[in-house]
């Protein structure tokens, strides 16, 4: 399948105990922390590429709510080989951000990973190596505990 010119991050949450935690995960080739990840393909919008990519690196079928959030990200074209297919003038790729409410779905590992983490926001935030991720998190908890932009 062809890579689209997009990019999705997705963070998996779940309600336990009046208490929400996120899955983030370590990947297989680096010590970085992220969240689900990848590229859209062919005529995929980003919605449906953050659905198939949870399932593909984390075995969730999307049940649940899908958030897209409003952080956005650009990623320099040369982290990925199909850029030489997109043409010079391509230098950045876009990066859509999502929150999908996991429920009691098992997390089964994709190779692109070694091992994930249940975490509430403190423990995850501190976690994650990338700041599009720190903030793509950040707003997704602030969004389900329904805080404003304002508030701390």
């Amino acid at each position: 399948m062809a890579r689209a010119q997009f990019q999705v991050l997705v963070f998996p949450y779940k309600f336990s105990h009046g208490k929400i935690y996120y899955a983030v995960f370590k990947r297989s080739d680096s010590d970085i922390w992220q969240g689900v990840s990848g590229g859209g393909e062919n005529d995929e919008t980003p919605e449906d590429a953050a659905v198939r990519e949870l399932y593909e690196e984390a075995g969730i079928s999307q049940t649940g709510e899908l958030i897209r959030l409003q952080t956005e990200s650009s990623v320099p074209c040369y982290h990925f080989k199909s850029s030489i297919k997109w043409g010079e003038e391509l230098y950045v790729v876009r990066e859509y951000s999502f929150g999908a409410e996991a429920g009691d779905s098992e997390i089964i590992l994709s190779g692109e990973h070694e091992c994930y983490l249940w975490a509430e926001y403190e423990e995850a935030i501190k976690l994650l190596t990338f700041d599009s991720n720190k903030t793509a998190l950040w707003e997704l908890n602030n969004r389900l505990l329904n805080k404003k932009p304002w508030e701390k």
